[in-house]
């Protein structure tokens, strides 16, 4: 007789969960860094804007320059606000889904620890199965030992 886990599919399909989880999860956590990693772009862009308007205001600028340049400044600010919320999205959902895959592995986990406590069972029931026998086929022998002679 093979052990046979009553469970198993349960655990299949849970396994498959997890595993989907985890694709999801590290398809989130790429799309928060690309997201993340644009915004530090625009934050450095910012701040070399700043930097160049700085240097250019010592030397001297024309008024249409510097409108420019506020102009230009003005629209990266924007930007870089829509990619704050873009960011704060993308760290949400991660973070969302980082709590589900964390949920389906302690649902496997549960799945597994029944598992090995029912295999356990099954080998101590196998041994005193085997344990019974062994001891019918000793008394067999013994009886049969005793009455032939």
């Amino acid at each position: 007789m093979s052990y046979q886990f009553k469970f198993s599919k349960l655990l299949t399909v849970k396994e498959r969960e997890k595993d989907e989880a985890q694709t999801v999860y590290q398809d989130s956590v790429k799309k928060f860094r690309e997201v993340a990693d644009h915004l530090y772009q625009l934050l450095k862009k910012k701040e070399d804007l700043q930097t160049f308007q700085s240097d250019q205001l010592e030397r001297g600028l024309s008024i249409q320059e510097i409108r420019h340049n506020q102009q230009f400044l003005t629209n990266i600010e924007k930007t870089i606000s829509y990619y704050q919320e873009l960011v704060i999205n993308a760290r949400n959902r991660m973070n969302w889904n980082e709590q589900l895959l964390q949920d389906r592995n302690v649902e496997v986990k549960k799945y597994e620890k029944i598992r090995e406590r029912d295999l356990i069972q099954y080998k101590e029931w196998m041994n005193h199965t085997e344990s019974k026998q062994l001891d019918e086929i000793s008394t067999m022998q013994f009886s049969f030992r005793n009455g032939t002679r």
